[in-house]
């Protein structure tokens, strides 16, 4: 069997991340990670990124306390991707307060929202 090592150099050091729900393979999320917040994943079993607008590195459910657990992690035949089936922890995995952060889909030529948030972020976040 051979040895896999994630390709980091493709992307300047990141990769795409998809978080999936482990049970309904629902698509919660997509996120970047570098070789730190994916090792930080593989060790604590809770899913870490690497957030390319605020330049931080921060653990999903740090603020709103809807923390995920890792119980699958899966890599492309090109090694520079994840899939990290999880159990969501908490309601939702979207900051707007939705299950998922897909919930807008295109219909009849526009993008539709088809959101029913489970928590108002204002409240979470506090900001």
């Amino acid at each position: 069997m051979q040895m896999i090592h994630i390709d980091f150099d493709k992307m300047g050091g990141l990769i795409p991340a998809i978080i999936q729900d482990y049970k309904n393979g629902e698509v919660l999320m997509v996120a970047f990670m570098d070789r730190k917040t994916l090792d930080l994943t593989l060790e604590t079993g809770k899913t870490w990124f690497f957030s390319r607008t605020r330049n931080k590195y921060w653990m999903k459910g740090e603020e709103s306390g809807n923390t995920q657990e890792v119980m699958e992690v899966l890599t492309d035949c090109d090694a520079d991707a994840v899939v990290i089936k999880v159990r969501q922890n908490g309601p939702a995995a979207c900051h707007t307060g939705n299950r998922s952060c897909f919930y807008v889909k295109w219909e009849n030529g526009q993008w539709i929202e088809h959101s029913n948030p489970l928590f108002n972020p204002e409240e979470v976040y506090k900001k």
